[in-house]
């Protein structure tokens, strides 16, 4: 979802003998502005919006809001419902919602996902470059992010770089390399090459199980070859996986325990489950 563009309207003032083009702002640009973006923060949070509780929250009317709504739906930013609206999926989405691995992939634990999507996403400052692994839960990440946040993302991810074209406030580097399984992500030595040179602020780590003492892991060797060189080039690294995943382990490693700053999972992590990772010091959050 990009930020709101609102095109002021443009007059001339005459001076001397020449015509000057002058822009004039309209009375209640920018606090539209803010209110339209204050309606897609609240979309990316919840993943979905209703008229009333806007209009409480805003101080406007029901029909001013359902003005904004149907503003940000001809933008392609959300989807209209009877008394509100939702977040709306990329199209390209659409050839896979009749696979049943694909579905089950995104709706397994989708609000824990969710959830720890939006903490993570908290954790970025203004202007950082950024790193993001294949997955379901590190795509809620991206979906989290804040307006205006003037970020690169660095992805290998083809359907990560797909949902941010539309934010004008990020940047996007795909790595390049060849498409491999059923997250859309992109591997092999082009892909490695193309992040030799590069340094990453924050990656956010996704993966198929994360145990203390193998550290996080996939069932892909590719994917673990992959991950592990932007977890090589960034220097605080997040770990996104959601309780299930906490013990597990998978056939290739992606990185050490030792390499991860910080955890963030879902409020289903036991403390049972969490205090191998605090002892080895690492910070937990639970969303």
């Amino acid at each position: 979802m990009g930020e709101i563009e609102i095109v002021a309207k443009k007059t001339t003032k005459k001076k001397g003998n020449a015509m000057k083009k002058v822009k004039v702002l309209e009375p209640g640009v920018d606090r539209q502005k803010d209110r339209l973006n204050t309606i897609l923060a609240s979309l990316q949070q919840e993943g979905s919006v209703s008229v009333e509780q806007l209009s409480s929250g805003l101080g406007v009317s029901v029909v001013t809001i359902r003005r904004y709504l149907n503003l940000l739906e001809q933008q392609g930013l959300l989807s209209r419902t009877h008394g509100g609206a939702v977040a709306m999926d990329p199209l390209f989405y659409e050839p896979f919602k009749k696979d049943r691995s694909f579905l089950a992939q995104v709706e397994r634990f989708s609000n824990e996902k969710r959830r720890i999507g939006r903490a993570a996403a908290a954790l970025i400052g203004v202007g950082e470059t950024i790193a993001i692994t294949p997955g379901t839960t590190t795509a809620e990440v991206i979906r989290g992010l804040p307006m205006n946040c003037n970020i690169t993302v660095v992805t290998n991810t083809a359907n990560i770089a797909m949902e941010l074209s539309k934010r004008r406030d990020v940047s996007v580097f795909v790595t390049g390399g060849h498409l491999h399984g059923d997250w859309f992500s992109l591997v092999g030595p082009t892909a490695i090459r193309s992040l030799e040179n590069m340094l990453i602020q924050t990656i956010f780590v996704g993966a198929d199980g994360f145990d203390v003492s193998w550290g996080a892991s996939c069932f892909s060797a590719d994917e673990a070859e992959l991950n592990g060189t932007m977890v090589k080039q960034a220097r605080r690294r997040i770990a996104v996986v959601d309780h299930s995943k906490l013990g597990v382990v998978a056939n290739w490693r992606i990185c050490e325990t030792s390499a991860i700053h910080t955890l963030v999972t879902d409020t289903d992590a036991t403390d049972e489950m969490i205090e191998p990772f605090r002892k080895a010091g690492i910070e937990i959050i639970r969303a």
